[in-house]
């Protein structure tokens, strides 16, 4: 292992000092390094991260070494990464990359959300169960009970408020949760004294030591209300009560979970009977009072968003791929349309028509756990994953295979892995290539695999992909553990036949994506195997350009170099057909029989793909803009509108960067001055509708066949006619 010292964007040739073992063995040595880059305020690198714990703690009691605040100190795994591994002597390269990688700067710091907790927490389940969790929380908590069925034994002192009845409504997070529940019990149990005098007087043993009354047993005898006496505890007139409180955390013992969704939300904790579960949730709970934050790790441009217009759904990906539930449908909100006239005739003087009602969706920050597979799936890149930014990320990404290919690197493998779990499972698939001598023949990660950790791997889409293929990197794999819900891994896999399909369209031979899934050590072996598949065809010039904020810039900054790098462009096809499922770009069919240029469809377009054009009756498309959000199928009055994924290359991909015309027709003159303002088929299809109705009869009629001038001339003109008639 090795301490390096340099300064950020230095060649590696700048190291200020290298050492072999520097463990707790060394520690004087990282002190001495510390505190020499303490005067520069240089950054340091650590090229171990099973220490780093020990390193922080020896800078901060290190006279002279500068704080963290002031110089970073950086890790880098290059044991288990890197060295650990039968081609260990050709890993030189993927160490300078890794190296190079970990000395790029933290990323720009973002908003934060903030959780509040007073430490009040509801504990649900039987009263044993309850009492005992309870029990080992009740020094750092103020705790309530309600205990959800009859069984086991209340304890005779008011430690606790103690509730009885059913769960009926549980939302919010920690610090905010909302509870709700119906109690059919008769026994109240804050007015019990819990003197077991209903429990004797009962003949049918229908009340037990949790005070409550099995009904179905009960004989109405009624001996319990006459024994509680002056307590007045017991009450068989009243009514079902439905109670409400809100606690700041919720500890569930209850064999089913009050949430269905994969990430719970942050405060509660779901035990059951496990007695490892229950003493982790113990342990958590335990720390949740005070003041608590986190970043708000995503940004949402409302204007990009194409999940509704005018009343009509279209994309619900984000809706659909969230694990935590905080994204749902706000189809109320005002969306804004661009550009004049939009869907107006030509020849129309009108003002700018009020915009039609649009919409987006609501993201809850608090419920939100920061995987950021809704940036992912997002098609217009309305939705964004903000901490780190895809700049950042980028940025990290780029740096990584620019400095495996400048020591001599081929064939560049990105993996990307949780910093959680997938860094753990890399470091343990390491240590058993490094025991290799126990028979186990396992290769460890092959020196052509560089593994990146991101904050979540679903955070992490299509657009970076591509742009890793197009700077260089041979394939992308994405290791998931068991942190990641199934929601990712369809999501991710949809994403991914995308994406492979665009390379494979482009000429790029061999699988570029792969989706490696483990769970622990049990599946290091399956892991080993696939981290050795062979390399797949790349690009002969590696791109230079940076990820931008804008996916959908991004995306076409990587295909425009993938299509110049394309091994045989001669050889391509006009398009490249894509599959439905998660595709982001594609063409319109328009069904010119049916299609009455009513231009629906232009204001509902979300992207600004489809157009109109004041001179004349045009339907115009961009076909680069387009992300198959399907609102202009869906509000087409006619049914004439039909996706068609695909990747449009003719001209050099070119021609879907310019608006063509998707449909023409002759336009309708005025009848009285004869400017064209509509299209013969509107027109008579108006005509038709309203033939049979009274208030369009006769110059009335006529009328529908002006222009918005000539209309209100003639109405004035008929007007006065009629009351010069009258005198």
């Amino acid at each position: 292992m090795r301490a390096l010292s340099r300064t950020p964007g230095a060649s590696t040739e700048g190291l200020a000092e290298e050492h072999s073992l520097l463990c707790r063995r060394e520690a004087a040595l990282f002190q001495r390094a510390a505190v020499a880059t303490g005067v520069q305020a240089e950054p340091l690198l650590v090229g171990c991260t099973q220490e780093s714990r020990l390193f922080l703690d020896l800078n901060a009691q290190t006279e002279g070494a500068a704080s963290t605040a002031v110089r970073p100190i950086h890790f880098v795994n290059l044991r288990e990464t890197g060295g650990w591994s039968r081609d260990a002597l050709q890993a030189t390269p993927k160490l300078a990359a890794l190296i190079a990688a970990a000395q790029l700067p933290d990323a720009e710091p973002v908003g934060t959300v903030t959780y509040r907790s007073a430490g009040r927490c509801l504990v649900i389940g039987g009263a044993d169960a309850a009492q005992r969790a309870a029990a080992l929380l009740a020094d750092k908590l103020e705790l309530s009970l309600l205990v959800d069925r009859a069984g086991g034994a209340l304890a005779q002192a008011h430690a606790f408020a103690v509730h009885s009845g059913q769960l009926t409504r549980l939302a919010g997070w920690l610090g905010a949760f909302e509870v709700e529940w119906s109690s059919v019990n008769p026994i109240d149990l804050d007015l019990c004294t819990r003197c077991n005098a209903c429990i004797d007087a009962c003949p049918e043993g229908a009340i037990d030591f949790s005070y409550q009354v099995d009904l179905a047993a009960c004989k109405s005898h009624r001996d319990c209300v006459r024994a509680c006496g002056a307590a007045g505890a017991i009450d068989f007139q009243r009514e079902p009560q439905v109670q409400q409180e809100t606690f700041d955390l919720v500890l569930d013992l209850r064999a089913q979970p009050a949430f269905s969704q994969h990430q719970l939300p942050q405060g509660y904790f779901h035990a059951a009977a496990d007695e490892a579960r229950l003493l982790k949730a113990v342990l958590a709970l335990r720390e949740l009072t005070g003041e608590f934050e986190k970043p708000r790790f995503f940004n949402y441009r409302q204007n990009l968003c194409a999940h509704s217009r005018n009343q009509q759904i279209g994309c619900t990906a984000c809706i659909d791929v969230c694990s935590a539930r905080a994204i749902r449908s706000d189809a109320t909100l005002k969306g804004k349309l661009t550009g004049k006239h939009r869907g107006a005739m030509p020849g129309q003087t009108a003002p700018d028509r009020p915009a039609g009602q649009g919409g987006g969706v609501a993201v809850d920050p608090h419920l939100c756990v920061g995987c950021g597979a809704c940036s992912t799936v997002c098609p217009s890149g309305a939705m964004s994953f903000a901490y780190p930014g895809t700049v950042d990320q980028g940025k990290r990404i780029r740096t990584l295979l620019a400095a495996y290919a400048h020591a001599g690197g081929r064939d560049a493998a990105l993996l990307l892995h949780s910093q959680g779990a997938g860094s753990r499972l890399i470091d343990e698939l390491g240590r058993a290539a490094q025991a290799e001598r126990r028979g186990n023949g396992l290769h460890g990660v092959p020196a052509r695999v560089l593994p990146l950790a991101v904050w979540h791997t679903a955070s992490v889409g299509l657009d970076l992909w591509l742009a890793a293929i197009a700077q260089g990197a041979n394939q992308v794999w994405l290791l998931l553990t068991d942190e990641e819900a199934p929601e990712y891994r369809q999501a991710l896999t949809e994403q991914m036949a995308l994406a492979e399909a665009m390379l494979q369209g482009l000429g790029y031979g061999g699988e570029h994506f792969k989706l490696i899934t483990a769970r622990d050590a049990r599946d290091l072996a399956p892991l080993d195997a696939s981290l050795l598949a062979p390399a797949a065809r790349g690009v002969s010039r590696p791109a230079a350009f940076a990820a931008q904020a804008d996916k959908r810039g991004t995306l076409e900054l990587a295909l425009d170099h993938l299509l110049n790098c394309a091994p045989a462009p001669a050889e391509l096809a006009e398009a490249i057909a894509l599959p439905a499922a998660g595709a982001l770009f594609g063409s319109l069919v328009v069904d010119t029989g049916r299609c009455t240029m009513c231009l629906s469809c232009v204001g509902a377009c979300p992207e600004g793909a489809l157009l109109d054009n004041p001179e004349r009756p045009q339907l115009r498309f961009i076909e680069k803009n387009c992300v198959q959000c399907g609102l202009c199928a869906s509000t087409c009055p006619e049914t004439a509108i039909t996706l068609a994924p695909r990747l449009w290359l003719a001209d050099e991909g070119k021609s879907r960067k310019a608006a063509r015309v998707l449909h023409e027709v002759a336009p309708f003159a005025c009848i009285r001055c004869a400017k064209p303002f509509g299209t013969l088929r509107a027109i008579e299809s108006m005509m038709t509708k309203l033939a049979g109705h009274a208030a369009f009869q006769g110059a009335a009629a006529d009328r529908l066949k002006m222009c918005g001038d000539c209309r209100v001339i003639a109405l004035h003109t008929d007007s006065h006619e009629i009351r010069i008639t009258d005198l």
